[in-house]
């Protein structure tokens, strides 16, 4: 299947969110499905409701926009999850001084894992503040970075 590009894709639907307060955060192809999922974001967060509204208001003006080039896929609306890693920096500043998990590559003073504050974020690098420090961290370094996930 020849898909369009996904940026193209991407600034289709969010031409569609913007004016729903809904954000794209992602979108993504499964070619062995032919499965095309868009994750969104609110600022009150992700809900079923929130997934079908705006997979109704998509539904019809996607496929007029064609994706596929007239081949046949399936759409899905999905909440990114909590875990999800941050890839915009939207993800980061919607994050500052929120806990944050972090895996790095590498160790770093003896420690792969990181769990504290993010603080700061300059598009290259992160700032965390734990309980015992403030670390500054290149983004190269980091496997994965997303919010604290507690359950009480």
């Amino acid at each position: 299947m020849q898909l369009k590009p996904i940026s193209e894709i991407r600034a289709f639907l969010e031409r569609i969110a913007t004016p729903m307060e809904i954000e794209i955060v992602d979108v993504e192809f499964d070619k062995r499905s032919d499965t095309l999922t868009v994750f969104i974001e609110t600022e009150q967060g992700v809900d079923l409701d929130t997934c079908e509204k705006f997979h109704n208001a998509i539904f019809e003006p996607i496929d007029e926009f064609d994706p596929s080039n007239g081949a046949a896929y399936t759409l899905n609306v999905s909440s990114p999850g909590l875990d999800r890693p941050f890839k915009t920096d939207r993800d980061f500043e919607r994050n500052l001084q929120k806990e944050v998990e972090i895996k790095l590559f590498a160790p770093l003073k003896g420690n792969k894992y990181i769990e504290g504050f993010l603080t700061g974020y300059d598009g290259n690098t992160v700032t965390v503040k734990t309980p015992k420090e403030e670390l500054k961290i290149n983004l190269n370094k980091i496997a994965k970075i997303n919010k604290a996930i507690k359950f009480d």
